[in-house]
């Protein structure tokens, strides 16, 4: 239906822009709903900014991708918008180059009309179904995939955009996938194209020589590097198992010459497929995600943004990997705010500090596994810096300080100023490139308040912790980026409302002293609709009443504006031979909170023994200030640190040190017995946790399985007198 009267874009955006930063104190709690109690449940929670209505969109009729995009152009078209290193003759790397916003939209366009053009002239296109999705067509919703492969770059942001335009679904593989899952998502999916880098191909060419018949949808690969004479053999390779290779610098040329208008979408139409990392071992869900979703995320990081400099204004470091959601929804609302996106100079994630001094940006999202590294690196450089005793004491009083200033609860919203510690901690964010930094955000996994406190106070900046997942298109809840507690997620964000579920089998009830405690269920205009080709899985995920289950246990607390706190998983619970019931991830987040000379912890229990045991990953920045403190000696390389601990002596007493950390806070049955001590044993790599760094414990318990039944044979340490 069409209005008599249209809004300019320029109306629109200054309109948006004049509402934000949203007062922290108007959305940083939340409310229960009169009435809504069930048995087995607790009340429905809403935030407090909206109560009556949950909210989709920044503005009405915004309410796609391709239109926030479009609004952005519209009001920032000679603004930056991506930028990236350029590699010199010597193998540095110079200084950022930028593209502004009305050049990515012409390169869009060229781009999507030029990849229509290569697919439907494509001499492998067959008459299956999936490539009968490969016409033009402005009236059909149902797209074809389209896959990206490659570290974060300009290409893959453009890829993406380039999909929300042209009626086209995305989706992402990662290097730590494998073949199998690669092959196993490119064949769910028909996907007949991959855009990827250029070191990815002679992969991919593998893939479907090996599994022909599976990936025969496949016809295309277009590099996003450019293909020089000597590339020949890789087009030749490709030919020869049925598919065409192009770059970006051609099918944009041949977009050029053949044009194609956007197709725009509607807020119902898929955006993309995003795999999760699932901790069973399983092949993962791919879970379909809207245009509804996407903006509905958007708004939530609106409603969320804390800043006095306007949205327009900042530069963004693109640094967690694009394939999962936490980065695209953080890239997608740049672009909506008419942000600049830098990306890494390349795929090692070794760079982030080199690339950080020459962007200086205002925001970064990260999390617990950089943050902690963080820490570890500007404790080393202040307060733990015993070869410059001045200088650690200067720092020492200045992060004190400012810890204490920013802990004191009249200063939840603020970050309260020190005339002369901000002068000292100003040469710390300097010497960072972090001069501009105005916040950080962390989420995907839990982590110390402790290193939270630390972090705001040495950066002097905020620090802001959310929760989300694939399902709810990243972020539906986000604390106050200077709460004073630095452990909850926040409230419950204006586009979703929640409820718990009782789990009286692991203690948790909407009865609980404190507040209720239980499973988190999450309904509203962010939440997905289904898993891609997976009507079972959707149909266990939801109830009757459209609430999805997430599998995270959660605390709200009342006396604190109903914020939410993520305290267990619902499943990860044992119980042990004197029928004690133990859940590891509350074990694994307590010890890792308490205790930072860890970084990996895996607790493991048994129904035939009556006490637990784990795998400890030590933290190799900050566990040499740990043996020095305590042994006085200098030891800092690994190998030598790892047999350092090999003596059981060491070991136990390491052992008592983590349990004495967290007395009171664990029951003496839930405390670890016995350990293996190692300084990164779970990896990505190993396939022992996923790339969001959560545990895959089937997968760890078989992996570790001989070592776990040693420590079982050793037996408990922790109370054997005679070592």
């Amino acid at each position: 239906m069409a209005a008599l009267f249209q809004e300019t874009p320029q109306h629109i955006w200054e309109t948006i822009q004049a509402n934000v930063p949203i007062d922290t104190k108007k959305v940083c709690n939340a409310v229960p709903l009169p009435n809504t109690e069930e048995p087995g449940f607790s009340p429905i929670y809403r935030n407090h900014y909206s109560p009556k209505e949950l909210i989709n969109v920044p503005y009405p009729g915004i309410d796609t991708l391709f239109k926030t995009f479009e609004l952005a152009v519209e009001n920032n078209g000679t603004n930056r918008a991506l930028g990236h290193r350029v590699k010199k003759e010597d193998g540095t790397f110079g200084h950022y180059v930028w593209e502004d916003y009305k050049t990515v939209q012409i390169r869009r366009n060229k781009l999507g009309s030029g990849l229509y053009f290569i697919l439907q002239n494509n001499p492998y296109k067959t008459e299956s179904e999936a490539h009968k999705k490969l016409r033009y067509d402005p009236l059909n919703e149902d797209g074809f995939v389209l896959t990206i492969f490659s570290h974060n770059r300009p290409e893959w942001a453009l890829a993406d955009l380039t999909a929300i335009a042209y009626n086209i679904v995305s989706t992402a593989l990662y290097d730590t996938l494998g073949p199998a899952t690669s092959k196993y998502i490119l064949e769910l999916t028909e996907s007949p194209i991959i855009l990827c880098s250029k070191d990815k191909i002679k992969g991919l060419v593998a893939l479907k020589e090996k599994y022909p018949e599976e990936l025969s949808n496949l016809i295309c690969l277009v590099s996003m590097d450019e293909l020089t004479t000597e590339d020949s053999v890789l087009k030749n390779l490709c030919h020869e198992h049925n598919m065409t290779l192009f770059d970006y610098k051609q099918v944009e040329k041949l977009g050029e010459i053949n044009p194609l208008d956007p197709i725009p979408p509607k807020p119902s139409t898929s955006f993309t497929i995003t795999f999760t990392s699932g901790t069973t071992g399983a092949n993962p869900k791919g879970v379909l995600l809207t245009h509804e979703n996407g903006v509905s995320g958007i708004t939530f990081l609106y409603s969320n943004f804390q800043e006095g400099r306007k949205a327009g204004k900042a530069t963004i470091y693109s640094f967690l990997p694009l394939a999962h959601i936490y980065e695209r929804a953080s890239i997608q609302f740049a672009f909506a705010a008419g942000g600049a996106v830098g990306f890494p100079q390349g795929p090692s994630p070794l760079t982030l500090l080199e690339d950080v001094k020459e962007l200086q940006p205002d925001f970064m999202a990260l999390v617990p596994r950089v943050l902690t590294k963080l820490e570890a690196g500007i404790k080393a450089q202040t307060i733990n810096n015993d070869e410059k005793p001045i200088l650690k004491n200067i720092f020492t009083k200045a992060i004190n300080k400012k810890m204490e200033l920013q802990g004191k609860p009249e200063n939840e919203h603020t970050n309260p100023s020190h005339i002369i510690y901000d002068r000292v901690l100003g040469l710390l964010r300097r010497k960072l490139g972090l001069q501009n930094l105005s916040s950080i955000t962390t989420g995907s996994a839990p982590i110390s308040p402790e290193t939270i406190k630390f972090i705001k106070a040495a950066m002097n900046t905020g620090l802001a912790q959310g929760y989300g997942m694939s399902e709810t298109f990243a972020g539906i809840m986000g604390s106050s980026k200077f709460e004073t507690q630095s452990s909850s997620c926040g409230p419950i964000s204006v586009t979703t409302e929640c409820r718990l579920r009782d789990l009286p089998s692991m203690g948790y009830t909407s009865k609980d002293e404190g507040g209720p405690r239980g499973e988190l269920l999450v309904r509203g205009p962010q939440v997905f609709k289904e898993y891609f080709k997976d009507p079972e899985n959707t149909a266990k995920s939801f109830d009757k009443d459209g609430w999805f289950y997430t599998g995270d246990v959660a605390r709200i607390d009342s006396s604190l504006g109903n914020r939410v706190f993520i305290i267990d998983r619902v499943k990860n619970f044992f119980k042990l031979a004197q029928g004690e019931y133990v859940t590891p991830e509350r074990i694994e987040n307590t010890y890792l909170s308490a205790f930072p000379y860890i970084a990996q912890l895996f607790a493991h229990g048994d129904s035939l023994q009556t006490f637990l045991v784990g795998v400890v990953g030590l933290d190799p920045m900050s566990i040499s200030s740990y043996i020095k403190s305590r042994y006085n000696e200098t030891i800092t390389n690994h190998e030598d640190i790892k047999r350092f601990f090999q003596d059981r002596k060491r070991k136990r007493e390491l052992l008592l040190d983590m349990n004495k950390s967290i007395a009171g806070q664990l029951q003496g049955f839930e405390k670890l017995h016995n350990i293996i001590i190692d300084i990164e044993p779970l990896s990505v790599e190993k396939n022992l946790i996923t790339p969001t760094m959560k545990i895959k414990r089937p997968i760890c318990t078989k992996y570790f399985e001989n070592e776990l039944k040693n420590l079982y044979d050793e037996g408990s340490i922790i109370k054997a007198e005679k070592l």
